[in-house]
Parts: structure tokens; sequence; C-alpha cells
């Protein structure tokens, strides 16, 4: 039976460092691209509990783009 890995981030580094460049950076190092998907997952959880919290308070079950929205002026 295949052991299940827990996954480290759902974010890709490729895009990441493309987004990067696209940005003007002319060398990207590895550790700066985990540095940033680190963060962004990081922000992305705490989005979503607060996106969560306002779900259950107006009792409703799907998180729309307005609540992401909300969560983030917070």
């Amino acid at each position: 039976m295949a052991k299940k890995t827990k996954r480290k981030s759902y974010i890709a580094k490729a895009p990441i460092r493309r987004l990067m460049k696209t940005e003007g950076a002319g060398l990207v190092a590895e550790d700066a691209v985990k540095t940033l998907i680190k963060q962004l997952n990081k922000v992305a959880k705490d989005v979503t509990k607060q996106a969560i919290k306002l779900v259950k308070a107006d009792k409703r079950k799907r998180i729309t783009g307005n609540d992401i929205l909300a969560a983030t002026r917070l």
C-alpha cells in the first residue's frame, strides 16, 4: 500500500518564479521562491479562516469572492 505524504504546499514553484521574474527580478534564488510560497500559504490559510467565520455567522455554507475580500479587510 502506498504511503501518503503530507503535502507541504498547494502552490507550485514554477508559476511563482515566473511571477517574480515578470515583476522585474532578474535572478531568483530557490530559497526566495520557497519563502514566498510559505508566506502565501500562511496568508491564504488566515484569509480562509476569516472567511469561514463570516460564512458561519451568516449561516451559509458557500464561501464567495466577497467573503474573501471582506476577510482581507479585517
